[in-house]
């Protein structure tokens, strides 16, 4: 897990910063006389990065991953089963233990 979720991230900055460096900014000599050294190269892109990426990530989670959350709960078996059982109960259709079994999983729901 370590591996996956950590490791890999470092060595994915890594090997774009290397790479990058390389072939762009090495080739270029205008900025290559700007940014000499790899570790200065290296130590812009991260400051660059992080608040970069800490942006998208807010804005991800304010836009987008509830939309995401509202589908999948409207995709979801729990909630399938309440509008039906909600439904039944309205046209008449759904049983006293129907609906007490329902109103017990809901109240076991709230619990936790």
């Amino acid at each position: 897990m370590g591996t996956s979720a950590y490791l890999l991230i470092v060595f994915t900055f890594l090997n774009f910063i290397l790479i990058a460096y390389r072939y762009l900014l090495e080739e270029d000599l205008m900025i290559a006389e700007l940014i000499s050294n790899l570790w200065v190269f290296g130590l812009i892109f991260l400051i660059t990065y992080i608040p970069i990426s800490i942006i998208i990530g807010f804005w991800h989670r304010k836009t987008q991953l509830s939309v995401e959350n509202i589908i999948q709960h409207k995709e979801g078996p729990f909630f399938s089963k309440m509008m039906r059982v909600l439904l039944d109960a309205k046209t008449g259709k759904a049983s006293k233990e129907e609906i007490e079994e329902f109103r017990k999983m809901l109240l076991d729901i709230e619990k936790k």
